[in-house]
């Protein structure tokens, strides 16, 4: 037997241990041991599977363990993780039994430093949308000419400044009333909430910007307070919200009736411009001039078109004579016409009845015979001998008595 064996003898009596034994029993002590906590970092290689699921790696400046976060527990994440971002994750170590490799199991995400002011936020603003303070339909346009402008501010801010240099510039004519709050610092939140409630309380003003100037998330925090979003939410003022800089979101501008991204911007939203107003009424002016111009050029042509028409009242009355010579010669011609058709057909008339005028029969020497009842005689037989008759003559009468009677001669 040689020294090697030797040496070796009495280790063969040691249990052997199968490397999954080994690789499952310190991840059974690491998981029991250090269990679930918060572990800050840097994330850096960080990738996402086509499964969903994330991995990266969690270092600093001396260590670093790779992160495994699963698609179900990652896809409710309010932010986009990325290389170089600063995070604190809740996880619990673990061992990759395949692999053997010492990993973390993450839990949950949360930015480093800011990460709990951030979770608050993210809180606040699901409550307060599920219960419909963010909805677009309650919301409100502030009006286009206000008689007065609020400002809810620090008297010291410079977006105080701001917003007066822009108003200022804007619409000068228009009086601004600032009801002061601290925008800064514990008790921020329930001066600012005051100070909306004082706005809406006095009615001096037709729309409320609520600014402060940019600033870190706890710089602003005051405007992603409960107490805050309630004032804005219940208030009967128009508000617009320009709180921090562009990039800068806080619950106030969620629920102002409008958000703007500056103080500045928001003094913008809250007036009209005089130099676009007057350009705009320049302009309307000079369309409503080329419409007058354009409707008295249409009317004279009307009126021309109509006075070629029109005739001098002398001139009507002459042609209005003239016409009525003309119809009285026509009627007269007429009259004459109708006299000279009238008298020919009379003295037709009167030459027919001259032919029928028993006394033109006289003239030739016939006499009438009437009976004493004065019945005209036409036939002898019907007369009686000594009947009386009355004989009428072309001039003159006779009686005369019947004498005799002759009947007629055949025909």
């Amino acid at each position: 037997m040689t020294s090697a064996n030797r040496r070796d003898g009495p280790a063969s009596d040691a249990p052997v241990i199968p490397v999954a034994l080994l690789v499952s029993s310190a991840r059974m002590l690491l998981e029991r041991h250090l269990g679930l906590s918060w572990i800050a970092g840097e994330v850096s290689g960080f990738t996402r599977a086509a499964s969903g699921h994330l991995y990266f790696t969690l270092k600093d400046d001396r260590a670093q363990v790779r992160c495994v976060f699963f698609k179900s527990k990652a896809q409710g994440l309010a932010f986009s993780l990325r290389d170089g971002l600063a995070i604190e994750v809740r996880a619990t170590p673990t061992i990759y039994e395949p692999r053997g490799d010492f990993q973390l199991g993450v839990e949950t995400v949360r930015l480093a430093g800011l990460g709990v002011l951030y979770e608050r936020f993210l809180r606040l603003k699901s409550k307060l949308e599920a219960a419909g303070w963010f909805d677009p339909a309650r919301k409100r346009q502030p009006p286009r000419m206000p008689r007065r402008v609020g400002v809810v501010t620090s008297l010291k801010a410079a977006a105080l400044r701001d917003v007066l240099t822009t108003l200022r510039r804007r619409m000068p004519v228009v009086p601004v009333i600032v009801y002061p709050a601290s925008v800064q610092g514990a008790t921020a939140a329930g001066e600012v909430a005051q100070a909306i409630g004082a706005a809406n309380a006095r009615r001096e003003v037709d729309v409320l910007i609520v600014c402060r100037g940019g600033g870190s998330l706890e710089d602003l925090w005051a405007f992603n307070e409960e107490e805050v979003a309630r004032a804005v939410f219940e208030s009967e003022l128009p508000v617009i919200s320009g709180v921090g800089h562009e990039t800068d979101f806080t619950i106030c501008d969620f629920v102002a009736d409008v958000r703007a991204p500056t103080p500045t911007a928001a003094a913008a939203l809250a007036v009209p411009d005089r130099s676009a107003l007057a350009a705009l009424v320049a302009q309307r002016g000079e369309r409503l001039a080329r419409g007058w111009s354009h409707a008295a050029g249409t009317l004279a042509q009307r009126l021309d078109l109509a006075a070629r028409g029109l005739v001098h009242p002398a001139a009507r009355l002459a042609r209005q004579q003239e016409r009525l010579d003309a119809l009285r010669g026509r009627l007269a011609r007429a009259a004459a016409a109708l006299l000279s058709l009238t008298a020919a057909a009379v003295a037709r008339h009167a030459g027919a009845l001259a032919h029928l005028n028993p006394m033109a029969v006289l003239e030739r020497g016939y006499a009438l015979a009437e009976r004493s009842d004065g019945s005209v005689v036409t036939d002898a037989e019907r007369l009686r001998l000594g009947e009386r008759l009355t004989l009428s003559f072309a001039r003159g009468r006779a009686q005369a008595d019947v004498a005799a009677l002759e009947p007629p001669a055949p025909e």
